[in-house]
């Protein structure tokens, strides 16, 4: 059983020297006050010039999970397996975790939560979600009661940033992601974000700290802006919006809740529209408060040490997060009854298929694609990838969730009609 205080001395095992590992080293270099010392810092590659003393490092991860005076290990490193490793051990040893690690939490948390309880350790990863934002401590502690309503938010930096260039700029998305790649908000691989990953791993772990719900990110619906072109911005800019890439929950009538990560129109008066480039933005809802809007950086090396750092403060005070919606209130349950007014480009009539909605309320087209507006089911999206192959983007409207929603009759001629239209440009 470990318990701190503010008189604990922090003594520090650190895996990871990467853009985040260089700036929490240099952060707690010039924060004495924090009580806080790295004693070792386990790395992959031990002849790479490093920013600080070479006795400092290691290549030996025992080294620092057993060490009897390294009481906090932080986790910074890119590899979820082994991240996986380093944790589950350290919390077996009674030594409390501090991650960044998105992927790791959302695919194991249940067992994290298990080994948290069964050896009274804190592990805190505020860093995990949105860097400098501090979304899950007001989950966990403003919000910790039944009246939240909903949470969407811009949790992916390197694809808010193409988009922005993309919308803004008129970028192409080619063009765009390279920028993103040059600038370090975009892996040499960005398929991760790119494809909506790392925006549903975050959504998973939002889920149990606002509902109590344990999620794995694969059974979540989720896309990314893979799909998007040009097009797609142009279209939007025509209608008044911009496109994000949002991390979506919101409680239904049934007090279920739908969850899910699409890209969506946003209006020029929304708050997630004043977030641009690298910056992400969570808007939370209740009951009584309204709206609240959460805005900061979201990747890079010293947003990301602040909430490293953060965590780091709390557990001086014994802090922990207890779960509350999971253990202590009746958890929601996910849904898939619901609708989605959404807006479907694609190139050829055949890649859509028309039963998959319940209406259709407009489209346009020209002698490359077509852009449909309509009502579908959540189902008719969670159950199959036709809307996921290439040629085909999927755009969620402004308040296009919608509850108990009753199909027209009529919509199947609408839809021929649209068809016989089609028909006439390819």
């Amino acid at each position: 059983m470990s318990i701190y205080n503010q008189q604990t001395k922090l003594t520090i095992g650190l895996f990871g020297f990467g853009v985040v590992g260089e700036s929490l080293y240099k952060v707690l270099a010039c924060t004495p006050t924090l009580n806080a010392q790295i004693k070792k810092v386990c790395i992959r590659h031990p002849h790479k010039k490093r920013n600080a003393p070479a006795d400092l490092f290691t290549t030996d991860v025992a080294l620092l999970l057993t060490d009897p005076e390294i009481n906090v290990i932080i986790e910074l490193i890119d590899d979820p397996v082994a991240a996986y490793y380093i944790v589950t051990t350290a919390l077996s040893g009674g030594k409390a975790v501090v991650s960044a690690n998105k992927k790791l939490i959302a695919e194991n948390m249940q067992e994290l939560i298990a080994l948290q309880q069964q050896y009274n350790v804190p592990f805190l990863y505020e860093a995990a979600c949105c860097a400098s934002i501090p979304v899950i401590r007001n989950l966990e502690e403003y919000y910790d009661n039944e009246l939240l309503q909903g949470i969407s938010g811009i949790v992916n930096g390197s694809t808010n940033y193409i988009l922005t260039k993309v919308t803004e700029e008129r970028t192409s998305f080619i063009t765009a992601l390279q920028q993103a790649q040059t600038e370090g908000f975009a892996e040499s691989d960005p398929s991760l974000d790119v494809n909506g990953i790392d925006a549903v791993n975050k959504l998973s772990i939002l889920l149990t700290h606002a509902y109590g719900i344990i999620a794995s990110p694969s059974d979540l619906l989720h896309t990314g802006i893979q799909n998007l072109d040009e097009n797609d911005a142009r279209f939007a800019a025509e209608k008044g919006y911009s496109i994000k890439l949002v991390a979506t929950a919101c409680k239904l009538q049934d007090g279920t809740i739908a969850a899910f990560v699409l890209p969506q129109f946003v209006g020029k008066t929304s708050q997630l529209a004043t977030v641009r480039n690298e910056y992400n933005g969570v808007v939370i809802e209740s009951s009584l408060a309204d709206q609240q809007f959460f805005y900061g950086k979201g990747a890079g090396g010293f947003p990301t040490a602040s909430a490293v750092l953060s965590d780091l403060s709390a557990l001086h005070y014994n802090y922990r997060y207890e779960y509350k919606k999971l253990n202590y209130q009746q958890p929601a349950s996910l849904s898939g009854d619901f609708y989605l007014k959404v807006c479907i480009r694609f190139k050829s009539i055949h890649q859509v298929p028309h039963k998959k909605f319940d209406i259709i309320l407009g489209w346009s087209s020209n002698s490359h694609h077509c852009h449909v507006t309509g009502i579908i089911r959540f189902s008719n999206l969670a159950e199959g990838y036709w809307w996921k192959q290439p040629g085909v983007s999927v755009i969620l409207y402004p308040g296009g969730i919608i509850d108990n929603y009753q199909a027209q009759n009529d919509h199947d001629d609408e839809y021929y009609d649209f068809v016989e239209q089609l028909a006439e440009v390819e």
